[in-house]
């Protein structure tokens, strides 16, 4: 069963899935597929090659799927946004279709909250259990691990890499990547700690105390953090710890110290 509203605009060859709600006034192209029980609320747009999953909500005057705010972007069909399980995506977002500078497609997991006036731009690819609070906005290529959050009116340069369980303080301003399990905070923003509230939720005190002495062994030492992450992962076995090490050893962009460490 579909509850399609008459004003609704569902063009020919949309997918729509088992009891989904399609409310006044909103937009659905004809290439999108909705999973079952997605909501697109009143006003809001789904365009071009948009697959969204089961139990999602788009809230009104949300839009997604559209082209990118690229300069370089031509028309290419093969390019889209695909969207997991249990999003749920609030008012005024946009999130643009991904380019063939990317794969072609913008990727965002399962349990997705969105909050209102989010951006995320072309190719970026967030995990699952993600959290963007009102007005954080990614630039292109930005990739954001599972169980993350950044805080609103946060922006994150592109290519950016924020790794899994990390907290990006709001009002910050993100330029480099964040290791995994720790916290930035500032403008420009840098690791401050780990994220332990983030951590505690995930983990139990064994992996807690683990990744606690791995932060302090990474972070306040005399010695280069990518020296210090050679000789942590030559020694560890713990997997979290090793996601950390991994992460450092091979960022592009650099890791955000605090001044006087490099």
């Amino acid at each position: 069963m579909k509850n399609i509203h008459q004003t609704a605009v569902v063009e020919d060859g949309a997918i729509i899935g088992e009891d989904c709600v399609i409310e006044a006034y909103a937009y659905v192209s004809k290439d999108t597929v909705l999973g079952d029980n997605v909501t697109v609320k009143q006003g809001a747009r789904v365009l071009g090659k948009t697959k969204i999953g089961d139990n999602s909500r788009i809230f009104s005057y949300a839009i997604v799927g559209d082209i990118p705010q690229d300069i370089s972007y031509q028309a290419q069909s093969d390019t889209g946004v695909i969207i997991g399980k249990n999003a749920t995506i609030r008012e005024f977002c946009t999130i643009n279709s991904g380019t063939h500078k990317g794969d072609g497609l913008t990727k965002i997991g399962d349990n997705a909250f969105i909050m209102a006036y989010c951006h995320i731009a072309h190719d970026c690819i967030l995990g699952n259990d993600i959290i963007l609070a009102n007005n954080a906005t990614l630039a292109g290529h930005v990739e954001i691990g599972d169980f993350a959050v950044v805080g609103g009116l946060t922006p994150i340069h592109q290519f950016v890499k924020i790794g899994e369980s990390c907290m990006i303080a709001g009002a910050s301003a993100l330029s480099q990547d964040v290791v995994p399990f720790c916290l930035a905070e500032g403008n420009r923003a840098y690791i401050r700690s780990l994220n332990l509230v983030g951590i505690r939720r995930r983990f139990d005190k064994e992996q807690v105390e683990s990744l606690v002495s791995a932060y302090r062994f990474l972070f306040n030492q005399g010695i280069s953090i990518k020296e210090q992450s050679e000789i942590l992962l030559s020694k560890t076995k713990d997997k979290n710890v090793k996601k950390m090490c991994e992460f450092i050893l091979n960022t592009k962009r650099g890791i955000p110290l605090a001044k006087g460490r490099d």
